[in-house]
């Protein structure tokens, strides 16, 4: 019965959550100040001391490994290794998209059917945003991507109901409003819970990363700015 230390920072929500065997034990959670460089170590205190867990006595440590904001993945991703490595615990990445469909299956059971596909969005710029296809049974059918929406952003699935989720679906809510497979269940945001869920699988037949050599999946180069989610602290 694994415990679990899991991250989620990559978009605006900064998320902590501590699972035993996949189970929630307690959590923290915000997606109002978007201050990820300060609440992350707070959180994950507040957590482990809520609990009455040492970190000695975690089992490993699950981090959203991506896509997302630059700034975001980078804070999650090296608070994340800080603790492997001071405690000599596995490191699990675990896919940013994927535990988003999975958060969406979750809040909305009436999606787990066979003819309809989950489609989790991160925002990007302009009309861009990461993404893919997932079935009720979390297979990917369709590659994360960086993708610039249009009309016809989904035209070869026409056969199935796609449900967007995630805080890419706003922007396209317009944008599909004619079309009577595409539609929208409700706000789902990204969490460490969700994160928790898939790791304790991937726990279990030892999917693991190296600590030392392991990068978040950014999809896209760095390009310096202005960073997307506001209050982020490179």
């Amino acid at each position: 019965m694994p415990v679990i230390l899991s991250i989620e920072t990559a978009t605006e929500v900064c998320s902590v959550a501590l699972s035993r065997n996949g189970e929630l034990i307690t959590g923290k959670d915000s997606a109002s100040s978007n201050e990820h460089s300060s609440l992350l170590t707070l959180f994950i205190t507040e957590v482990m001391e809520e609990a009455g867990i040492p970190l000695n006595a975690l089992d490993a440590v699950a981090v959203s490994k991506g896509p997302g904001s630059y700034t975001g993945l980078r804070i999650g991703v090296s608070a994340a290794k800080g603790l492997c490595y001071a405690l000599d615990k596995p490191l699990i990445a675990v896919s940013t998209l994927k535990a988003l469909a999975y958060q969406t299956l979750s809040q909305f059971p009436s999606l787990k059917n066979q003819d309809t596909l989950i489609c989790p969005m991160i925002d990007a710029r302009r009309m861009e945003v990461f993404t893919a296809l997932y079935t009720h049974q979390m297979q990917e059918v369709s590659k994360i991507d960086a993708l610039i929406l249009d009309q016809h952003s989904f035209d070869e699935f026409s056969n199935y109901t796609i449900a967007i989720s995630g805080n890419g679906a706003e922007k396209c809510k317009e944008l599909f409003s004619g079309s009577g497979k595409i539609i929208f269940p409700g706000h789902v945001r990204n969490s460490a819970e969700a994160i928790s869920s898939l790791a304790v699988d991937m726990f279990n037949i030892k999917e693991f990363v190296d600590t030392a050599y392991f990068e978040p999946f950014y999809l896209k180069d760095f390009i310096a700015g202005k960073p997307k989610v506001k209050g982020l602290h490179g």
